[in-house]
């Protein structure tokens, strides 16, 4: 490269919870997508994809169980530290697995690891009310918080399977006042998952932090996918996600099609939503 094309050419800066908000405020949709390694991490952070989730979601993908619930904090630190050790952008996402946040006190000592031990920039955890005590707990103590609400993998057993939520007028009222409870208590990010697309739409308008989607429809702030399957490795992908490999594309252009299609408004299309 020449240096007018160096002195010209575009940086980009860490994206912060700062930055995301902003984005919320400009209507510029916010890209995220699950890694668990360093190969496909730094594809990721290259394609442009601002925030890059480790999600205990690798319990199914990677390690082969048939739930979330066997992934531990070790295994979080684990993959966490080999996408944080390429991501030069993206800001890193860790989750909080089962039971490791049972407590206040639990939970920040848990997050002290995966901050420390993995540089994670921020946690997920699910659940609403009942967490409102630990996301202030940890947002007391500096740590960036994505509260997940909707389906929730953890509590899969409890729930009896992989549905929607929110379909019923009491469980939605539930849901956004969470919504709001986890945002007032200090939540950066709410992710919601399996979630009709009016009552996203409706909580996503109704906080001032980022609203990520996952089978929750286009009115959210932004969209997140298993890694795995929009690459079209999983052998059942989920009805709301799309297989970016389908037009012969090599990884590195399937994951920027997925960027494009989410920062353009073309992705979630209404084969991927729920009413």
């Amino acid at each position: 490269m020449d240096q007018k094309d160096s002195s010209s050419a575009k940086v980009i800066k860490r994206r912060t919870v700062t930055t995301l908000r902003k984005m919320k405020q400009d209507n510029e949709k916010i890209v995220m997508l699950t890694a668990y390694d360093s190969s496909f991490g730094r594809v990721l952070d290259e394609q442009g994809v601002d925030v890059i989730l480790i999600g205990d979601s690798l319990g199914m993908v990677i390690q082969g169980h048939p739930t979330t619930i066997p992934v531990t904090v070790d295994d979080m630190i684990y993959h966490t530290r080999a996408v944080s050790a390429v991501a030069q952008t993206a800001l890193v996402l860790a989750d909080l697995p089962f039971m490791s946040y049972t407590s206040p006190e639990m939970a920040l000592r848990n997050c002290a690891r995966l901050m420390q031990e993995s540089d994670a920039h921020m946690v997920k955890l699910e659940g609403g009310a009942p967490q409102v005590e630990t996301v202030k707990q940890l947002t007391h103590h500096g740590v960036p918080v994505c509260a997940h609400l909707g389906l929730q993998p953890q509590s899969v057993h409890k729930l009896g399977g992989y549905r929607v939520q929110g379909r019923e007028d009491a469980v939605a009222k539930q849901m956004q006042a969470d919504a709001l409870a986890l945002q007032d208590a200090g939540a950066d990010m709410i992710l919601l998952e399996c979630v009709p697309e009016v009552l996203a739409t409706a909580i996503t308008q109704a906080v001032e932090v980022p609203v990520i989607g996952i089978g929750a429809g286009r009115g959210c702030d932004g969209q997140v996918l298993v890694l795995h399957d929009m690459l079209g490795i999983t052998p059942r992908a989920p009805r709301f996600s799309q297989n970016f490999m389908q037009e012969g594309r090599t990884i590195p252009q399937a994951i920027r099609a997925y960027v494009e299609a989410v920062k353009g408004g073309h992705f979630p299309a209404d084969a991927h939503c729920f009413v």
